[in-house]
């Protein structure tokens, strides 16, 4: 992640300072087709960005929605502080997410992540078109943000690239990030997982789409190694795939991993404290 980048991460570090302060709270490959009929509490299709080389809203986007808004009564009750979304193409989840919890008010702060450039440009005007705000940033993955926001973030949500292709692929710039998997579709999943799990709060959930070429069992397994329980929480079948929205959540009675507790040994009231506010969204040139 470029140095400027780091001003953004500062603004929601800011931003969480403030809320401890004072209280307050595609002719695609094997993506699916793009279909419609969201409702009122989601973004609205024809307000989504668009961009050539930017992934649109599709039957994997929508499922996990669709799983957010069967979930949304416990967000709501666990009042996330922050919310992310890595790898957010053309805004459509994490926009749909901050209109979810918009009762939240200020309580709330979003911050996204994608790969792509056009992608951070797009999720940005998605997001201006809806009224709500989330802080943008171009990284790959969560590149540069794993020790100023480890065991911060509440509520994580992943549309990865989950398509089986040739490892090479997984380098291609553009459009084609949002969707190469590498083998078996896991070689960014795999190392989306363990960046996921330095972030998320010990109350933190992780919603993840999964193709059932993924292998889901497994992916659910090496996360109760990691101390996390799951469950699917959605199924959906498509002309051309299965797809699963998991949940995870940290559960100490599975798994041996103890250590994300250990990794965090200042209060985090007491670190945000300590954080200037400032409301910035940065964009990260090529």
């Amino acid at each position: 992640m470029a140095g400027g980048d780091s001003a953004a991460v500062s603004a929601v570090e800011g931003r969480l300072s403030e809320l401890s302060t004072n209280g307050e709270e595609k002719g695609l490959p094997r993506r699916a087709k793009s279909s419609s009929g969201r409702t009122l509490n989601t973004a609205q299709i024809q307000l989504v960005a668009s961009h050539p080389e930017v992934y649109e809203p599709c039957d994997d986007s929508f499922v996990l929605v669709d799983a957010l808004l069967s979930d949304k009564a416990q967000l709501l009750t666990l009042k996330p502080r922050l919310c992310m979304e890595i790898g957010c193409g053309s805004g459509y989840v994490i926009t749909s997410l901050a209109i979810m919890l918009r009762q939240l008010g200020s309580g709330t702060q979003y911050l996204a992540t994608d790969i792509n450039q056009h992608a951070v440009e797009t999720t940005q005007a998605t997001l201006e078109a809806h009224g709500v705000h989330a802080d943008v940033i171009a990284t790959d993955i969560v590149s540069g943000l794993e020790k100023r926001l480890q065991g911060l973030v509440d509520v994580v949500v992943v549309n990865p690239p989950y398509v089986p292709t040739p490892e090479e692929e997984i380098e291609c710039k553009g459009i084609a990030s949002s969707w190469a998997g590498g083998l078996n579709g896991r070689q960014v999943i795999d190392r989306i997982l363990p960046a996921v799990r330095e972030l998320l709060s010990e109350r933190g959930w992780l919603y993840m789409i999964a193709l059932e070429d993924n292998d889901p069992l497994d992916i659910c397994h090496l996360m109760n190694e990691k101390g996390y329980a799951s469950r699917v929480l959605l199924k959906r079948c498509t002309e051309e795939e299965s797809l699963y929205v998991l949940k995870f959540w940290h559960d100490a009675s599975v798994g041996t991993n103890s250590s994300h507790a250990a990794k965090s040994p200042r209060s985090e009231s007491s670190w945000l404290s300590q954080l200037p506010f400032r409301s910035l969204w940065h964009k990260n040139a090529q």
